[in-house]
This record gives structure tokens, sequence and C-alpha cells, in this order.
């Protein structure tokens, strides 16, 4: 069969090369077509556009990115009829991805025209089912795209076990949970990393640009943006370098060069540590960590942590945060626990004093630590032990099969 996949970041790449690469297992058959990513395209198939030239963030990048943005969605749209694929798999991105969704029911319908920003002539009658791989983060902001996904959605894969609850009992919208990859790909890497605290230390020293010591580690997990890195690294160091005992060692994303981290250290005595944040989690016994997967990356590490967001307006945030968004959490370890497992520092609570007390109190000895450790422990039961991707390719495989 022949799947179509469109994702828009980093992380969309690597789940998406993992659900190919088991689709490959149960279809062996299978065709693939995307907008994508490298790790996409070292599955097989056509790289139609890397997400580079698709991921925009922020209001005024996209503002300034408009006319870009909508000839890529253009492509994509007449790309697709020409295809002809089985099915079209859309990875998280909703922003882009809902719009082509859109389209494609439309197309279905026999109602889709020069309008819809695609000139290809309707070749076929045959319906094109849209799937949605890793669920867009609609209970947290914008729930109107509730009405939307039911109407142009087929079949929906939640890699998050809160979700079913909100898409099936609030909404009324059947889902698939299959389990989360993360949970998966640190089951995965724990079982088979040996590598001592020694070893990893004189690995590190041994690249010439790292002086690690022996001493025990609070790993800083800043971020993967530029952005997110310039709001909270320098408030993580400084709340961090007042615990002597520890070394400061700093997860450096893939994606950020060596010297825009160097602003931020230079003159510290923290340590930076490329493309190795399993490693490093592996061997650390506190961690600073922005939102997003991290936190939840670090809780299946069982390293506690404090969660670290800045953000602008923090008094307007917080409003907002109390009265129009609607989860109690940012992080997803406090989501799927539904309950503060993790303290969460952002916003107007976004302070340096802050984040060096309860630091403090998830370093050992301290009462904050094993509470926070058997929290981590819930979350892991929740999360259960499915493998995502593969499970996620066998139910799609399996309802394309039949009706087809």
């Amino acid at each position: 069969m022949r799947y179509y996949l469109i994702v828009g970041e980093a992380s969309g790449d690597l789940h998406a090369s993992r659900l190919m690469k088991a689709l490959k297992y149960y279809d062996e058959e299978s065709e693939f077509r995307f907008f994508g990513g490298d790790q996409m395209a070292a599955v097989g198939g056509t790289l139609v556009k890397h997400y580079k030239d698709l991921a925009y963030m922020g209001f005024v990048p996209v503002l300034l990115h408009l006319n870009t943005i909508f000839k890529n969605m253009k492509m994509c749209k007449e790309d697709i009829v020409r295809w002809q694929p089985d099915v079209v798999i859309l990875v998280d991105y909703p922003g882009f991805n809902l719009n082509i969704a859109k389209f494609v029911r439309r197309y279905n319908e026999g109602k889709w025209k020069q309008g819809d920003g695609a000139k290809t002539e309707r070749v076929s009658v045959r319906p094109i089912p849209v799937y949605y791989y890793i669920s867009p983060k609609i209970w947290a902001w914008k729930e109107w795209r509730i009405k939307n996904i039911k109407r142009d959605v087929k079949e929906m894969f939640s890699i998050l076990p809160f979700e079913k609850e909100f898409y099936e009992k609030k909404h009324r919208y059947p889902i698939h949970y299959v389990g989360n990859p993360t949970a998966e790909e640190v089951a995965a890497f724990r079982a088979n990393y040996h590598e001592s605290f020694e070893q990893f230390v004189v690995r590190q020293n041994g690249s010439g640009t790292c002086r690690m010591d022996f001493r025990p580690v609070i790993a800083l997990l800043a971020g993967s943006r530029k952005q997110e890195i310039k709001d909270n690294l320098p408030a993580m160091i400084e709340a961090a370098k007042r615990f002597e005992d520890y070394q400061l060692v700093l997860a450096g994303a893939p994606s950020i060069d060596d010297a825009y981290y160097e602003k931020f250290i230079k003159g510290t005595r923290v340590q930076l540590v490329k493309d190795q944040t399993y490693e490093l989690l592996s061997h650390a016994t506190a961690a600073l960590v922005t939102s997003g997967t991290a936190t939840l990356e670090t809780a299946l590490f069982r390293v506690p942590q404090v969660v670290c967001y800045e953000t602008p307006l923090p008094k307007l945030i917080r409003f907002a945060f109390n009265h129009i968004i609607k989860v109690p959490f940012i992080s997803l370890v406090n989501l799927i626990a539904d309950r503060e497992v993790v303290k969460e520092l952002f916003a107007d609570r976004f302070r340096v004093y802050r984040i060096a007390n309860e630091l403090y109190r998830v370093l050992p000895g301290q009462p904050g630590r094993d509470k926070m450790l058997q929290g981590y422990e819930e979350v892991v039961q929740k999360l259960g032990s499915d493998v995502a991707p593969a499970n996620a390719a066998r139910i799609m495989v399996q309802l394309l099969t039949s009706n087809s």
C-alpha cells in the first residue's frame, strides 16, 4: 500500500521514521512518500519536502513566511492527488496538517476546487482516509479544533493515555491509545546502555572540549530551540551553581551550534555534552528541565527534576493559564499522573531563588526526592508497555486491509 506522511519538525521525523519501519514489517509492499526529514529518508521512499523548510515557530516568523507556507501547502495537496496514496498519515504539526486533512476530506467528497489551493485534476473517486499519529494537544489549547478532527480525521492514534478520556468521554470520538514511544525508547536505551559513570566522564574528557570530574551531576536540559535556551539557561545556571558539591552538565541539542551555548556558559563551571541526553540522564543525580518531552524523559530515567520555563508577560500568562488554558499543568509528567509530581516554575513563578529551593528539595537525603520518585512509578504504570509505532502500524494495516 501507499503511505503519504507529513511531519513538521525533528521529533516528528523521528516518530514517523519508526512508524515507517513498523509499517514495512506489517506491509512488505509498502511505499512511502512524505514531507519529512533525514530519518524518514533513511527508511526509504521519496522525500518531497524537508521539514526544515516548513517549520516556523512564533507569530512573527509565521507572518513573515506566510507566502512560503501557502506554497508548501499547495504543493502538498497537489502531490497527494497526483500520487493517490492509500492513506495520508499526519504526525502532530496541527497548523499545517489539519488544513491538509480538511483538503483530503473535501477531495473525497468531490467538493474540492481550485480555491482549495491546488490545480491538479481529480483523478479518482476512491476515498483517501486520513490517519493522525500523535494527536495535536487540543486538550490544552484550541479545543474547538475537535470539530475539525471529528469531521476530517478517520482514525486518531494517541501516545498519551489521558487523551483517551478527553476524546472518548468528553467528545465521543473513539481513538487508539497505542503506547508512548518515549517510554519505549528510554526503556530500550536503559536495557542496552552499560557505561559506568567513570567511563562516561573519561569519554567526555577525551573529546578535548569537556572537563568533567567525578562529582555527582546536576543536568541542565534547556530546550532544543535557541529562544528556549536564551530564556531559560541563564537562570538555570544561576540557581544550580549554588550547589558546589555538584558539577553542572548541559545537554546540548544536535541542532544548536556549540558557539551559541558558549555565549551562556563561558566563564561558568558548566560543561557541555552534545547529543547525549540519554547518556547524561543515566548518570545525573538531579535535573533542571524545560517543559516538553524532556520532562517525561527525565522522569523515565528516574532523575528528580524541577521544571523551569520563562515566559514573556508572566502575569498575563498566569492569568491565561488559570482562566483560559484547559489543563492544570504544563509538564507531561504531571499531566499523565493527573497530579503534581514535579514542581513547575513558569510564568510568574520562574525565579532563580525558587528554582534553587526546589532543586535542593530533590537532592539525596531531602524529603522531596523519594516522593517524586514514587510519583514517577505511577507515570510508568499509566504509560503501559505497548510499543507505540509497532502497535499503531499493526492497527493501521488491519484497518486499511479490511476496508480495501
